[in-house]
């Protein structure tokens, strides 16, 4: 039963998730952690940390962490990943299918670019969402959050440095 349960759970977060990954973790969130209440506040910002770091998307990545942490096996972990990937691929397939009959479709093209502004405020949400006690407890969290923010977006750093500085530091601090 848990596994249709979290099928249903991650086909459902990929069927009504636009924008990638970063849009999911509200709607991940609001399913895994209130809803479904299968892990707590604390774990689901340890998750999007872990899905974050680890190559591939974060929707993905944090599917398959969420399905193993609750069934305890690989085959949950498959079945997340495979329920929150199969919406995409099937929209991706008709889309192919029907985008040259109606890329010149008003309709069409009008509902694209009502699509765009909420896939913003969707990240959004996932940025404010990660900003929680726990993640900023002190001082030194804001110090290291401010110099990572200032180094990828006017230093332009390479984001693997900063990750890596960062891990640095705080193994040193903490």
């Amino acid at each position: 039963m848990i596994y249709l349960k979290l099928f249903i759970t991650f086909f459902k977060i990929g069927l009504f998730t636009f924008g990638g990954g970063y849009a999911m973790i509200p709607l991940i969130q609001h399913e895994i952690v209130i809803n479904n209440q299968w892990i707590d506040a604390a774990t689901f910002t340890d998750i999007i940390a872990v899905s974050q770091m680890t190559p591939g998307p974060i929707g993905i990545n944090s599917a398959t962490y969420v399905g193993y942490t609750v069934t305890g096996s690989v085959w949950g972990a498959a079945v997340a990943t495979i329920a929150v990937s199969l919406p995409s691929f099937i929209i991706i397939l008709l889309i192919t299918a029907l985008y040259n009959q109606f890329k010149k479709n008003r309709w069409f093209e009008a509902a694209l670019r009502g699509i765009r502004p909420v896939v913003l405020g969707l990240i959004a949400s996932a940025a404010i969402l990660l900003v929680t006690k726990e993640n900023f407890r002190d001082w030194t969290s804001w110090a290291i959050f401010i110099a990572a923010f200032i180094a990828t977006q006017w230093g332009k750093l390479n984001p693997i440095l900063v990750i890596i500085a960062a891990g640095i530091a705080g193994y040193l601090i903490y």
